[in-house]
């Protein structure tokens, strides 16, 4: 079994903490710049969503973004962690490395505080991906609930089955750096939330256009930049594999953004840069799970067949009543099947794989498949539940018709000095910006 399938810890238990454990350097360096290159991720996600709500809502659309840096942040390394890469049972790990315990500067090739910190980065980011399918309507503490909730039930048991010990690393399933882990589990409770919460009270009434598209091509670049240490950084060395990963990581998606423009010239005549941020995108999310053990040309091919699932569907979901309003499970959850399923196609043992692609590689891929949408579709629906007994998932009509920037958060992304809704310091300070008309011009 290769470190791709125990991404931080099946390196790190039972000796892995003594003080005779041993460190690589120059392996310890590329995961310190792999966990800064992920954490610029979730800034990159906060610009590529903000692009694609309207003005009103931006500031909160990238907050949840932003929040989960804090929520998610906190849960990973407090429970998490020990959930996902603990040895417990088949289901979950235990409570050895609960609240920091046994997480210090020793461990197997890089220090274990390293690597708490490296996963920790991608269950933040996992959380923050589902956001894109409630903006524009979700309650912000609804939200923070959720993902606290979300991340400790479903992120940290899957996790651990599939990079922990559990029973699909086991079977042999393989993700090198979390289509299945990341993407379709994202991409299903995304889904799930927004079926839950109901479609925008305006959806289908009213133009929903991006309102500043240069910040999701700006977003979409920095995801791209941050994805080679999502990839790269798994193989858990500066190695080979790191550096097929991270070729890989800029094939697949230069192929689908090829293909995509092709199909957008052929349909409408005219090539997106919507279109095109979603391209890289799709392209990222189907090479993840297989970005270190297959040959830079199935990474091509990979990023090209991956493109068809996720362009269709996102076109049929645009003239249907579904509201993923910035189509999570059209990139990330249909882009993590795709590549999962590639991926016990053209996995190599030529290229870092421990099998090569078989249609035995193939079924047990998609098993792997089936259970993380099964898992995380029941998980999704009951944590929403559970907060739903305690507030409600939803904005009220009023902030929403009006954005949701001003009533959630007291701030508006784009204020002109005498329309802004600040933070009011008194009861005295919001009277008179009733009287002035401030609050209302957040409409």
């Amino acid at each position: 079994m290769k470190k791709f399938f125990a991404l931080p810890t099946l390196m790190v238990i039972g000796n892995a903490f003594a003080q005779e454990s041993t460190l690589d350097p120059a392996a310890t360096a590329w995961i310190l710049v792999s966990t800064a290159f992920v954490f610029l991720m979730v800034i990159g996600l906060a610009f590529f969503y903000g692009g694609l709500v309207r003005r009103k809502n931006a500031l909160n659309t990238m907050m949840m973004s932003f929040v989960s840096l804090g929520v998610v942040g906190l849960t990973w390394s407090l429970l998490g962690y020990s959930f996902a890469y603990d040895v417990g049972n088949w289901f979950v790990g235990g409570f050895k490395f609960a609240f920091l315990n046994d997480v210090g500067l020793t461990g197997d090739g890089v220090p274990a505080i390293l690597d708490l910190a490296f996963q920790g980065a991608f269950a933040i980011i996992t959380a923050a991906l589902i956001s894109g399918a409630v903006v524009e309507r979700m309650r912000f503490s609804a939200f923070m609930l959720f993902i606290a909730l979300w991340s400790l039930v479903i992120y940290g048991p899957l996790a651990h089955w599939v990079w922990g010990g559990g029973f699909l690393s086991t079977l042999g399933a393989i993700d090198f750096a979390g289509g299945t882990v990341v993407h379709i589990n994202a991409g299903v409770a995304a889904l799930v939330l927004a079926l839950m919460i109901g479609k925008r009270r305006d959806y289908g009434k009213k133009a929903m256009l991006p309102h500043q598209v240069p910040f999701t091509l700006l977003g979409a670049g920095l995801l791209w930049f941050g994805w080679f240490g999502f990839n790269g950084g798994s193989a858990y060395a500066a190695d080979g594999i790191a550096s097929l990963a991270l070729a890989n990581t800029l094939l697949a998606p230069a192929a689908t953004i090829v293909i995509w423009a092709i199909i957008d010239l052929f349909r409408v005549g005219k090539v997106t840069a919507v279109g095109l941020a979603t391209a890289v995108i799709v392209g990222l999310v189907a090479i993840t799970p297989a970005a270190g053990v297959v040959s830079p040309l199935a990474a091509i091919i990979i990023g090209l067949i991956a493109t068809f699932p996720s362009y269709a569907f996102i076109t049929w979901r645009g003239n249907s009543s579904l509201d993923d309003s910035l189509d999570v499970f059209g990139a990330h959850g249909l882009g993590g099947i795709s590549g999962a399923l590639l991926t016990g196609v053209f996995v190599s043992t030529a290229w870092g794989g421990d099998v090569s692609g078989s249609f035995n590689q193939f079924i047990i891929q998609l098993v792997a498949v089936g259970v993380a949408i099964v898992f995380s579709a029941l998980g999704t629906f009951v944590i929403a539940r559970i907060v739903g007994l305690f507030m409600p998932l939803r904005a009220e009509e009023k902030p929403e018709e009006q954005g949701l920037d001003g009533p959630m958060h007291g701030e508006e992304a784009y204020g002109d000095g005498e329309g802004a809704l600040l933070i009011p310091v008194s009861t005295s300070t919001k009277a008179a910006q009733l009287a002035t008309g401030n609050l209302e011009n957040q409409s």
